[in-house]
């Protein structure tokens, strides 16, 4: 049996790839601050071990100490108008907690690290749908984070041996039966416009209707968090170091997503205009080609309803969300 040390694993994608992991017979240990994440959201049949990644002496000392088999990177700030405003926050976290992490898996053994990133590391796309080799230019914080530890990582396998996969995937969505999206404050599209519907706030705003797209609105590729679990799993036997997009290559704008919640709810969403915000790309869509091939990786939801469906569900099972 694996052993899997799964940092973020309170959080909503961390949440649902532990929940995954588990189901497919791994051990798995979750090492989360709670700053973010919430401890109900932890599976029970995982251990769980809370402390901040910016501890670097217990980070290594847990790793050493009990040589897991794998890391698999979660934790992370990822608000991108915040990182445009604390730019420090996202560096010291996203970046040299992350080194921690990286020399404490080299410390204990690890022989696999799998790293949460993001298509934010390529900035304002040339072409779409994006490419694993296209060109990477960060227009936020956020995204600049994430690729300089990518760049950690290929130094670190180089002189290591630690192989690592990057998985850099767009708009992570849906929910599993158990596990769903409870950000505090809710930033992401979905579940902001679900609860718009339930009444639990008064309106969505739609941050540009400027854009160089059909209709205004920003497009993007969102993925269910199954089929994120199912790759981070199968990253784990990924058969070299390297990078691999997420991604169903279906952009969806803002406007659709709209459309197809209140197809799915039969409940209209109550939104109105507001301005740009800074550091966000008009259209991001990935092209999984190089995963699908060399992963083996076969996403099973394709559409925005069956994605939203699963989010409504659990919002409707969970109206609190994670009320502890």
């Amino acid at each position: 049996m694996e052993h899997v040390l799964v940092t973020g694993g309170a959080g909503y994608i961390g949440s649902a790839c532990v929940e995954y992991l588990l189901d497919r017979g791994y051990e798995v240990t979750v090492f989360d601050a709670l700053l973010t994440g919430h401890r109900d959201a932890v599976d029970p049949r995982a251990e769980f071990i809370q402390g901040h990644l910016a501890d670097r002496e217990g980070i290594i000392k847990l790793c050493r100490e009990r040589r897991f088999d794998a890391v698999m990177h979660f934790a992370a700030f990822s608000l991108v108008g915040e990182s445009m405003k604390d730019p420090s926050k996202y560096f010291v976290n996203n970046l040299c907690c992350a080194i921690n992490l990286a020399d404490a898996a080299v410390a204990g053994g690890a022989r696999h690290f799998v790293f949460s990133s993001t298509a934010a590391t390529f900035g304002q796309p040339e072409k779409v749908p994006i490419r694993e080799h296209d060109r990477q230019q960060p227009i936020n914080p956020y995204g600049e984070s994430k690729l300089c530890f990518e760049k950690v990582l290929r130094w670190y396998s180089e002189i290591y041996g630690m192989t690592y996969t990057a998985l850099r995937y767009f708009n992570a969505a849906g929910a599993t039966e158990f596990h769903g999206e409870d950000h505090r404050p809710e930033s992401h599209l979905i579940p902001l416009i679900l609860q718009t519907i339930r009444g639990k706030r008064e309106k969505l705003l739609l941050y540009g209707d400027d854009y160089p797209t059909p209709d205004g609105s920003c497009i993007r590729d969102y993925i269910h968090i199954l089929d994120l679990a199912q790759a981070h799993e199968l990253a784990l036997h990924a058969p070299r170091s390297g990078h691999y997009n997420l991604g169903t290559s279906n952009g969806l704008s803002v406007l659709e997503i709209i459309r197809a919640a209140e197809k799915v709810t039969g409940k209209k969403v109550n939104y109105e205009i507001a301005p740009r915000r800074p550091g966000d790309p008009a259209s991001l869509i990935a092209c999984s080609d190089l995963a699908r091939a060399e992963l083996k990786w076969s996403p099973r939801y394709e559409s925005a309803e069956e994605i939203i469906e699963s989010a409504w569900k659990w919002q409707l099972k969970f109206p609190d969300g994670y009320a502890n």
